[in-house]
């Protein structure tokens, strides 16, 4: 006899219910805690690590969900930001002026042909996302369909991201070179200097990166996430049930660009530079460290990962100015050797630990309970 309707429905129903509950609960800590209990500089450190956990997140989905390790997450980073910070650049300096930089180490005396379209500020922001995932698009074209993955995978994206920032460094009159594109003053017409429109800018980036974890979530949750998972458990099992494994890639690389260059983009305002320093070897790899101890196959496991990774760097650089990277490494090895699921696997693993004591205690009961006199005889 089958259970009613309602019994066989009522986990799948819970979950979405824990699932909204857990949105409200981050919801009131980013909009209503956080700006009550941390100063203006607390929350602008904050508004910076929720740019690194907006990476993380694609991470969490190329990465933890596809087996895709992406070591060159900082060239989509830096897309994104250099192309906010083109546009906010251009509209400090007005219309018909150069940038401030270009008049100190250029000597060209109108603005290069692919700046132009940067002072649309539609064309802009549809750029930061765009434009990452275009470059995403064409490099996993010709990576996936060759079948390169695994370590070479990691090291082709790693070289990228080093390519990137050598040729930023190498255009000093169009990109500022080492030192990027600093002393950014606006923000769509607003004063990034005016401390109310600072912390404008922090709830803009908090609810972007709610956004994108449901975004995000409902992919993984959906029939993609689940072909997804079985690319990367067996690749060519997948393909003789009839799907292209590159394809399936493809996807889930594009969408982690694209959350990488959000996360660029909205670094801009916040912190009010992007520089070659920002989107080269050392940054990317930082973002993968922050999924990893955070649980790379978990989007709130990376989200927190990211976010203590993040503060931890900012608290040990002030303590430590010279050692910091050296905890840092430490604190990721440490994390890979005693939890390679993150500490998102910690609840799971300790609630298997207990319902294991549990289930021996139960067979030493039982074992030391006499058996009736029928059963003895």
């Amino acid at each position: 006899m089958t259970a009613p309707p309602s019994h066989r429905t009522g986990p799948l129903r819970g979950r979405p219910a824990r699932t909204w509950a857990g949105f409200a609960g981050a919801a009131v800590l980013l909009f209503a805690v956080a700006p009550l209990a941390l100063s203006d500089f607390r929350l602008s450190l904050l508004a910076k690590y929720l740019c690194t956990a907006l990476v993380a997140v694609g991470i969490c989905l190329a990465w933890g969900r596809g087996g895709l390790l992406t070591l060159g997450q900082g060239v989509f980073f830096g897309l994104g930001g250099y192309a906010m910070a083109m546009h906010l650049k251009l509209a400090d300096a007005g219309p018909g002026n150069l940038p401030d930089f270009m008049q100190l180490y250029g000597s060209a005396t109108e603005l290069p042909w692919w700046w132009r379209p940067f002072a649309n500020p539609l064309f802009a922001v549809a750029a930061t996302v765009l434009l990452p995932m275009a470059v995403a698009a064409l490099l996993g074209l010709f990576v996936f369909r060759r079948r390169v993955k695994g370590a070479y995978f990691a090291i082709l994206s790693q070289a990228l991201a080093s390519a990137f920032a050598i040729w930023l460094v190498g255009q000093q009159a169009t990109t500022g070179g080492t030192n990027g594109l600093t002393d950014i003053q606006g923000f769509f017409g607003y004063a990034l200097d005016d401390p109310v429109n600072q912390r404008m800018v922090y709830f803009l980036i908090a609810a972007a990166l709610l956004l994108v974890v449901a975004l995000v979530r409902q992919l993984v949750h959906s029939r993609f996430g689940e072909l997804l998972v079985a690319v990367r458990d067996s690749e060519e099992r997948v393909r003789f049930l009839g799907y292209d494994p590159a394809n399936v890639k493809l996807v889930a690389y594009v969408v982690a660009a694209g959350t990488a260059g959000l996360a660029g983009a909205l670094f801009v305002p916040a912190v009010g530079i992007i520089s070659p320093a920002l989107v080269g070897i050392v940054p990317s790899i930082e973002f993968v460290i922050g999924a990893a101890v955070g649980g790379r196959a978990s989007l709130v496991g990376a989200v927190l990962g990211a976010l203590a990774v993040a503060w931890a760097r900012t608290a040990l650089s002030e303590e430590f100015p010279a050692a910091w990277t050296y905890f840092q490494g430490l604190l990721f090895i440490v994390a890979l050797a005693f939890l390679p699921g993150g500490l998102a696997s910690l609840t799971g693993a300790l609630r298997r630990r207990r319902s294991t004591a549990a289930g021996t205690a139960q067979g030493t009961a039982d074992a030391a309970t006499p058996a009736p006199v029928g059963e003895r005889a």
